[in-house]
């Protein structure tokens, strides 16, 4: 029997701390698929395509067998969907864990066949958030201790164009 996990995330961008969580989830299981959403209370810097696409070329190094999939619906429809038995889901912090025990207690309701797994995040990615990375190139500031060199390519140039905060 083949083990599938889904790790799901926005991804926007995708961090050094994701790649962590995406390299030891991988091997984990015989398949890991990672799971590009779209969160309503969230708006993007990327759109879905940009993160597919940015996401599957992070990913392409990575030892083990990993699938990039878009998705927008229940996650735990997504993962009965794509075979999963589990969820893998990174920590980095208390108020991660409190927010990630809800979302597993929820998720265990609605399929009690797939478990959920938390990583802890590496001490050196903890404090690395896809948000924290956005608004420190927005307000200018160097973002390459949290993203890879084409990830940094792409906040930069998405920045550019929208113009820093900093120079208004």
């Amino acid at each position: 029997m083949t083990r599938i996990g889904v790790y799901p995330g926005t991804f926007d961008p995708i961090t050094l701390g994701h790649m962590d969580i995406i390299r030891r989830g991988a091997k984990l299981v015989d398949r890991l698929v990672v799971g590009v959403t779209t969160n309503p209370s969230k708006s993007p810097m990327f759109s879905d395509d940009e993160r597919l696409e940015m996401v599957r070329r992070e990913v392409a190094g990575v030892d083990g067998d990993i699938a990039v999939v878009g998705f927008d619906s229940l996650l735990m429809d997504f993962a009965e969907r794509e075979g999963a038995s589990m969820i893998v889901r990174g920590l980095r912090a208390v108020a991660d864990f409190e927010y990630e025990y809800q979302m597993a207690g929820m998720n265990q309701q609605l399929n009690a066949r797939i478990e959920t797994v938390f990583l802890m995040a590496d001490v050196s990615l903890q404090p690395i958030a896809s948000r924290l990375v956005k608004e420190i190139a927005v307000y200018g500031g160097n973002i390459a201790k949290f993203v890879s060199p084409a990830v940094k390519a792409e906040v930069d140039a998405r920045v550019e164009k929208l113009g820093r905060r900093g120079e208004r």
